[in-house]
């Protein structure tokens, strides 16, 4: 049986929330097998805060715990607990536990035959209590993703509270905050029970590249200035490599250009967003003398009928 999960975390009973969760990431920080490679003994030291975590980090376990209805480990217990007939248990608080049970009647308790039967089975009155069948508890775990490898879909290991580990398929086109059920990566079952659930909450990190718009993704693309003058072809980037788009003479600023089908997959239907390349047009890195010499002595063809235009509106 594991330890009392408040030594583990080194918090006593009264311990608030945020008190456990600041010892438990302390701890497991201290102890992350990352950190202490090949040391076995740190490696037995975060399972064991971890196991505390799950009981104290949830407060309806935690009150069970503290009630005794489940153990450090989060395993079931009997109303007398176990070990012998009291399971260790006083007898005086047995027998408190016992009158909390029984209800009065018209002629005091109740059947007592009916109450001991639920604690130590009929005997020779009948057939004994059979255990019921219960699910094992599920597991709840957050994990960070690269945005590529959400959009393009992977494979992850996830680190279960415990020190276990299981491979999460990421599907194609995931999006920030949902939730992947890994059915039967729970705990295991009681009693013949089937075993939990593992629910794993993605969070898809930023990229600096793209930007999400629903289905569709956004980028912007560097356009050389003579490109933009004159036209030509531009490399751009996709969530699948690199693509080629055509850039038309006196291409400006801001412009978008569309690509479709190169977006996110629309969930299980197949299809796919668009992708949005903005061109931002750049000068030269190092001044060019003969670019300067030639803006000084270009005059655009319609300077002059933009310049009657802003006299007569200003």
């Amino acid at each position: 049986m594991a330890k009392d999960p408040y030594t583990l975390l080194g918090v006593g009973r009264q311990a608030s929330q945020d008190e456990i969760r600041s010892a438990y990431r302390k701890l497991a920080k201290q102890y992350h097998p990352d950190r202490n490679q090949g040391d076995k003994a740190a490696e037995e030291k975060f399972k064991a805060v971890t196991a505390a975590w799950e009981i104290l980090g949830d407060e309806e376990k935690r009150k069970r715990f503290d009630r005794g209805e489940i153990d450090a480990d989060g395993n079931e217990r009997s109303v007398f607990g176990q070990g012998g007939p009291f399971g260790g248990v006083d007898p005086a608080e047995a027998a408190e536990r016992f009158a909390r049970r029984a209800r009065p009647g018209r002629g005091g308790f109740e059947d007592f035959s009916d109450i001991f039967s639920d604690f130590f089975g009929r005997g020779d009155a009948g057939p004994r209590h059979q255990p019921r069948a219960q699910k094992g508890r599920d597991v709840r775990t957050r994990l960070t993703v690269p945005f590529l490898d959400a959009a393009r879909g992977s494979t992850k290991r996830v680190m279960l509270p415990g020190g276990s580990t299981v491979n999460v398929t990421i599907p194609e086109g995931l999006r920030d905050g949902q939730t992947l059920r890994l059915k039967g990566k729970g705990h295991p079952g009681v009693h013949g029970g089937p075993d939990g659930d593992l629910f794993v909450e993605v969070s898809v990190a930023p990229d600096p590249t793209f930007e999400v718009k629903g289905d569709d993704v956004h980028t912007v693309v560097p356009l050389p200035l003579k490109q933009a003058v004159l036209g030509g072809k531009l490399d751009v980037p996709t969530l699948t490599g690199r693509a080629t788009i055509k850039i038309p003479p006196n291409t400006s600023s801001g412009k978008a250009f569309r690509l479709k089908g190169k977006g996110l997959r629309k969930g299980k239907s197949g299809e796919y967003g668009d992708l949005f390349a903005r061109v931002h047009v750049m000068l030269p890195e190092t001044p060019d003398r003969e670019l300067e010499a030639f803006m000084k002595r270009w005059e655009p063809a319609d300077a002059g009928a933009e310049a009657d235009d802003f006299a007569a509106t200003g």
